[in-house]
Parts: structure tokens; C-alpha cells; sequence
């Protein structure tokens, strides 16, 4: 099993019937668990800066560290979502069903996958719902 290069993946012109094949899927999962790892780290990180909080005695000072504690948590939350999204899609790499559009069952395809490897719908299919989304929000 050769090992794909993000260059292999944009490069890729095979059969139809060799779309996500197993090498693809290696280089998908490879590349889920390393933001899996990123996303967990990051985490670990800011409890331990939390845990470290120690309070400014100026008030300007407190309400500027208190403000970066608060960006911080709302970028953390942000990751835990995505968190979430990635592990789930390391099951639908298990459970070979990871590339193929939740609603059309057509391809995502891989250069989509590339730019956001938790993509569930095909571009077409996204732009669908979003539209519908926007005519029940009007």
C-alpha cells in the first residue's frame, strides 16, 4: 500500500470505480487523526492555562485577561465541535462510507475533501440546502 502525498490526492484521475480506495482512505484517516491529535492538544492546553489563572490586581488588567480567557474558551468550544465532526468521520472511514454525499450518495470528491476533510455533502448538495435555508429564513 504506497502511501499518498496531499499532491497525489490533487492529482488523482482514475476510475470512477477507484474513488476512495484504500490508499485514499489511509491518507483521509491519516490526516483525521492528526487534526484529532492537534484539536486534543490544543485542549490540554488551555485547562492547563486556565488551571495557571492567576488574577491581576488592576482592574483594567483583570478585564483584559478575563477577555482572552473568554476568546480562548470560545475558540476552544469551536474546536470541540469540530472535534466531533472529525471523530465521527473517523468512524465513517471504518465504516466505509466516508467520501460519498449523505444525500445524493454521489462523490464528494477529493479535492473537497482535501480542503475540508469532514464534508459529509457533495458541493451541489450543500449548495442545495443552503439555499433552502435561506428561502425558509427569508
Amino acid at each position: 500500500m504506497a502511501k499518498l502525498t496531499e499532491q497525489d490526492i490533487l492529482n488523482w484521475d482514475g476510475p470512477e470505480e477507484d474513488y476512495m480506495n484504500s490508499d485514499q482512505l489511509a491518507f483521509f484517516r491519516e490526516l483525521l487523526v492528526k487534526m484529532q491529535e492537534e484539536l486534543i492538544e490544543n485542549a490540554n492546553t488551555t485547562t492547563g492555562h486556565l488551571q495557571e489563572h492567576e488574577s491581576a490586581p488592576d482592574p483594567a488588567d483583570r478585564a483584559t485577561q478575563e477577555e482572552e480567557y473568554a476568546l480562548e474558551l470560545r475558540t476552544r468550544d469551536r474546536e470541540r465541535k469540530l472535534l466531533s465532526k472529525v471523530q465521527a468521520t473517523i468512524r465513517s472511514i471504518d465504516k466505509g462510507d466516508y467520501g460519498f454525499c449523505a444525500d445524493t450518495g454521489e462523490p464528494i470528491g477529493l479535492k473537497r475533501l482535501l480542503a475540508r476533510p469532514t464534508a459529509t455533502l457533495s458541493v451541489e448538495a450543500q449548495e442545495r440546502r443552503e439555499r433552502m435555508k435561506k428561502q425558509f429564513a427569508d
